[in-house]
């Protein structure tokens, strides 16, 4: 089956390689965080691509849009209806059958058939029930736009996710301009994709390189500084984890995160304490993910302690370096999966050591630019830090 190219490589790369013709894809994200700017630029690249584009709005008038697509690169003409009545959406979409349609946003749907308020669990289920038993008979590829709950989920009944084919969460902090586009849920495709965006005055604009975004202000070694190499779906994405540790001024001793699991850092630092006596009992303990990105993966639990005892000893790693292994209770660290093919992207932008968890299983022939460091236990990193 052909698939409609958004014309955005990092959203079609997300989407398995494309939209899937009669295909429910949801867009979820934060009130003000792109959905609709997305979901514009979609419209006006398949609009260009000689596509039949119907644009369908619940929140904003034609006029508004047109204002909005103005500050776009490829602005043009794309049919445009402000709708909210759900019989009439799908009569016109029905009589046009176009390739392609955009709802923004399915929560502003209502049918007179359907007790309940406005954008109430009864009105979205039968909404995204007709809309897809549209999209299945006229092979129709939809683009719904939903919002999210205070807790960062879809609003709604959960069988609306069930009911869609693509669910897509557009994540990024209001006040940053980096935008991470992620898939919960493809049935035509990997979950887990991530596509990396930063919002201009011309839109989203994709990054080719967000390695370099996230390490750009790395110019000179500095104390509670370290390197991850974490994967993101088919991404290898290298992150500045920076960590600080100060003399805590109460009695219990604050241990805060941004981007980096806070539950972690505590396992982390209960290992460090134990294994390398590290009096930590009186120190405020700091970790960031640079760059406003979030780490889930335990790749990232080398470089957290690395900053840690970087930070600490107040002695820097070289800047050069890089880290990735998962630490386990008993202080032993782990090797990870994709082992080359994060060392291949860490040489690719010129890093000159690897310290990686595990022992054995690197070949390091292969990298003949790299130098690579197995460590197997917490006491190993002690060594790193040494002149």
């Amino acid at each position: 089956m052909d698939r409609l190219s958004s014309g955005i490589g990092e959203l079609d790369q997300v989407l398995g390689g494309g939209v899937v013709p009669g295909s429910l894809v949801l867009l979820g994200g934060d009130p003000g965080i792109g959905k609709s700017t997305l979901a514009l630029q979609v419209a006006m690249n398949l609009t260009e691509a000689g596509k039949n584009v119907l644009y369908v709005s619940g929140e904003e008038s034609p006029q508004q849009i047109k204002m909005r697509s103005a500050r776009l690169p490829n602005a043009g003409d794309l049919s445009v209806m402000a709708e909210t009545d759900l019989e009439t959406v799908v009569a016109t979409l029905a009589a046009a059958q176009p390739d392609a349609a955009i709802l923004d946003s399915i929560q502003t749907l209502n049918s007179a058939s359907v007790n309940g308020v406005v954008g109430g669990v009864s009105q979205l289920s039968y909404a995204t029930s007709a809309l897809m038993r549209l999209a299945k008979e006229y092979h129709v590829a939809l683009l719904l736009i939903g919002h999210v709950t205070k807790e960062g989920m879809l609003a709604g009944p959960k069988t609306i996710e069930h009911m869609v084919d693509t669910v897509l969460y557009l994540e990024g902090d209001r006040f940053n301009t980096l935008r991470l586009l992620r898939t919960s849920k493809n049935r035509f495709g990997a979950v887990g994709e991530v596509g990396v965006f930063e919002m201009k005055e011309q839109g989203l604009v994709e990054v080719p390189n967000p390695s370099a975004m996230f390490l750009e202000h790395r110019d000179k070694p500095l104390a509670g500084s370290s390197t991850a190499a974490i994967l993101e779906g088919n991404k290898v994405l290298l992150l500045e984890i920076q960590g600080l540790t100060s003399t805590s001024n109460f009695g219990y001793p604050r241990r805060t995160t941004s981007g980096f699991d806070a539950n972690r850092l505590q396992l982390i630092i209960a290992i460090l304490q134990r294994t390398l006596k590290l009096n930590l009992a009186n120190q405020d303990v700091y970790v960031n993910v640079a760059g406003g990105f979030k780490v889930e993966e335990r790749a990232a639990d080398l470089p957290a302690a690395l900053a840690i005892i970087s930070s600490y000893n107040g002695t820097p790693l070289p800047a050069d370096t890089a880290a990735f292994g998962e630490i386990g209770l008993l202080g032993e660290i782990r090797s990870v999966s994709q082992l080359e093919k994060r060392l291949r992207e860490c040489e690719k932008l010129g890093f000159k050591q690897v310290i990686v968890g595990g022992r054995g299983g690197v070949d390091a022939k292969k990298y003949g630019k790299l130098k690579i460091t197995q460590v197997n236990s917490i006491q190993d990193l002690v060594k790193l830090f040494k002149a």
